[in-house]
């Protein structure tokens, strides 16, 4: 193992470096804590909390891959299960393992009554990502039996319990919000093909599927399954790491990707599309105005990408499909013009070199809200979309980091700046 010098004053430190087959390697500075040094890292930028198989990134080349795969071959080749599969498991399935895992889940879409009812507790207008979180911490209590996170078996029970009734409870929330009747799961529809109809379908009547819809939500949950060592992976990691069971540690992941900095970007995306529709200026005299004003233009640039997001150049084909047909789906006429905003301001961002010099490229969140929108649901619903096609990604973390003998709990230090020690001063003294 090659090994990397690290000198502070008179304090010399050998530090081992840990090879990355892409990307920068890691050098270990767990030792110094044993010397009295901490590192100081703020958002952990430059910090590795662990070696992972699952998702490779080059944010300066474009480049999302899953086990490997690039993320427009997944798009193009594969399906939202299959993916879900491959992340879990390492490797593409045979016909007859994919087979067995779509049956699987499948036959575990139901929820009981008990479940409904509890469901049914929470005011209509509460917020979908807080009943998401609260709904899969729930199924630990209703399964109980899946929650000893030694035992493969039940790890394997659990991950399969949320990836099918998750489906189910974000249909659920959906329609509870519109005062109507949820609908039970379909067992001979596909993944997506009847989420849509749970979410969509009135009772008693035929429904059929928008073929574009469902292939273009289907890549939308693809691209969205897993994204390296993000906030809600992190925390996913973090709950993990104290052997929380799955349950309680997803529905961590969920609280953190509620946050608007996180999930909730692409319903801001949305706001920052309204708000230039309406300001009465061009889109050009809008970030211009921007730019003056020092005004960050929501859905340009990340953390990460330091070029074309990759999973935006996939949702954008699916929205141009969308918004290319005649019957112009369920987007109403006012926010068809969000579509037009919207490809003007990339144009602008892609040759301004105020943009360019900052790598502000259109990312995921610049796309999916108007297609989210297009299908029919309404922007508190986006971030609970965004989850649905998480949980794999959140399930192959999880057990990737139970299984990794390296793993402890975490346990964050700090670099201690406040008051040393002073004496107790009694109220009557205090001036």
């Amino acid at each position: 193992m090659s090994s990397a010098e690290f000198d502070v004053d008179d304090n010399k430190f050998t530090l081992p470096v840990v090879k990355a087959t892409e990307g920068p390697d890691g050098i270990v500075v767990s030792k110094l804590r044993n010397d009295g040094w901490v590192t100081l890292d703020p958002g952990f930028l430059t910090t590795a909390q662990c070696e992972s198989k699952i998702t490779f990134i080059d944010g300066s080349k474009s480049v999302l891959r899953y086990r490997g795969y690039p993320i427009e071959q997944l798009c193009e080749k594969s399906d939202f299960l299959e993916v879900a599969w491959l992340l879990r498991h390492g490797e593409l399935p045979t016909q007859e393992q994919y087979d067995r895992f779509c049956s699987d889940i499948n036959h575990r879409t139901m929820v009981g009554e008990d479940f409904r009812t509890f469901m049914g507790s929470f005011p209509r207008t509460a917020h979908p990502m807080s009943m998401l979180a609260s709904a899969v911490n729930a199924l630990a209590t209703f399964y109980p039996d899946t929650t000893d996170v030694s035992d493969s078996d039940q790890l394997d029970e659990a991950a399969t319990i949320i990836m099918a009734k998750v489906r189910t409870i974000v249909s659920y929330i959906f329609r509870r919000r519109r005062d109507e009747p949820m609908l039970f799961p379909d067992y001979s529809r596909g993944y997506v093909d009847d989420f849509l109809r749970m979410c969509f379908a009135v009772p008693y009547e035929p429904f059929e599927s928008d073929p574009l819809y469902v292939h273009a939500l289907g890549r939308l949950l693809i691209i969205h399954a897993d994204h390296e060592q993000n906030c809600s992976t992190s925390v996913v990691r973090i709950a993990g790491s104290a052997h929380a069971n799955l349950y309680s540690a997803i529905a961590a992941g969920i609280n953190a990707l509620s946050g608007p900095l996180h999930g909730g970007a692409n319903e801001a995306v949305l706001r920052q599309l309204k708000a230039i529709r309406d300001s009465g200026k061009t889109v050009e005299e809008f970030v211009e105005w921007s730019k003056e004003n020092g005004r960050r233009i929501s859905g340009l640039g990340h953390r990460v990408y330091k070029s074309y997001d990759p999973r935006a150049a996939i949702a954008k084909q699916y929205l141009e499909k969308i918004m290319a047909r005649s019957d112009t789906s369920r987007l109403p006429a006012d926010e068809r013009a969000l579509f037009d905003v919207a490809t003007e301001l990339e144009r602008i961002a892609m040759s301004d070199e105020y943009f360019i010099s900052r790598h502000l490229y259109p990312n995921v969140d610049f796309y999916t809200g108007l297609i989210y929108r297009a299908i029919g649901f309404d922007p508190a619903m986006f971030t609970t979309l965004f989850a649905l096609g998480r949980i794999p990604g959140w399930i192959a973390q999880y057990r990737e980091m139970l299984a990794d003998p390296n793993t402890k709990i975490g346990r964050p230090r700090q670099v201690y700046t406040g008051e040393d020690e002073r004496p107790y001063v009694p109220m009557c003294d205090r001036g």
